[in-house]
């Protein structure tokens, strides 16, 4: 599917869809479900931002709270404390890189974008903590709002929908008007796959991702490494990721504008390869 021309300003710099991009996980935390993504201490996080921007990506998303399904919220305080460093670490190295914060608080939206930090990416898509909408706009950022049922620690118990599409449609049309009555003005879309979601409902979402395409916002698909990809193929995360390339080359068919990936040079390629099959006519 070709997307219009979009962009998005992510505190000055303009990051054009033109093409589909790249985002890649850092987590500051010990347990998330991918122990590659993980990262222990400041100079860890530090190799692997600078050795994920030379491989291509265009954001890097910082995250210091696992949501794996079970996990429970964490403090304002906890997540500040290693992501601050984090974020001062890589602006000083990498001072061309665009940043987003994986955070559902509002006090911690703000004092990372306080800290030059881009991007706000919000799990609960603005439901948690009603106040990061008005945060976020205030500083003029984008915002990620993703769909989830409930909250980590009890999403899957919730994994309960007539039609899973039409609900987190629904979602979005509510959750983009108030982001736009906040004064955001880039507003990107996470379907949120694994969360609150049966292995039937990702793949039903993964199908019908193109109609997402209603909102004219960039749709982001966060698919790496996840069971939907391992379970079916009887693996782990440490070994599915074949099976994340195949269902990212799937969701950039489906009109897919950021992909949210553990391996940024793998992703890369498949946005090339998806790029070039694109603009030869072979795909529509």
């Amino acid at each position: 599917m070709v997307r219009d021309y979009q962009t998005i300003n992510a505190g000055g710099t303009l990051l054009s869809l033109h093409r589909p991009l790249v985002m890649g996980i850092i987590n500051l935390t010990t347990d998330s479900f991918y122990v590659g993504s993980r990262v222990r201490n400041e100079v860890d996080c530090l190799t692997m931002a600078v050795k994920m921007w030379e491989d291509g990506a265009d954001i890097l998303d910082l995250g210091a709270m696992s949501s794996k399904p079970g996990s429970r919220i964490i403090s304002p305080d906890d997540e500040l404390d290693k992501l601050l460093p984090a974020i001062r670490a890589i602006k000083k190295e990498l001072p061309q890189a665009v940043l987003s914060v994986d955070t559902l608080h509002s006090s911690v939206a703000k004092k990372v974008l306080d800290n030059g930090a881009h991007i706000i990416n919000d799990i609960s898509g603005g439901v948690y903590d009603p106040k990061i909408m008005k945060v976020t706009g205030q500083f003029n950022a984008p915002y990620i709002i993703m769909h989830m049922k409930g909250l980590p620690e009890n999403m899957q118990n919730q994994a309960d929908y007539d039609d899973v599409v039409m609900d987190v449609l629904t979602f979005f049309k509510i959750q983009k008007h108030a982001a736009h009555e906040c004064g955001i003005e880039d507003v990107v879309l996470d379907p949120g796959f694994g969360f609150g979601k049966t292995l039937e409902h990702n793949y039903e979402l993964l199908n019908r991702l193109d109609v997402f395409q209603i909102f004219d916002c960039p749709v982001l698909a966060g698919i790496s490494r996840k069971s939907m990809i391992w379970k079916p193929l009887g693996v782990t995360p440490e070994m599915a990721l074949n099976g994340t390339t195949a269902l990212h080359m799937a969701a950039l068919m489906k009109g897919t504008g950021i992909l949210r990936v553990h391996d940024v040079r793998e992703a890369r390629e498949v946005v090339q390869l998806f790029h070039r099959l694109n603009n030869t006519g072979i795909a529509s």
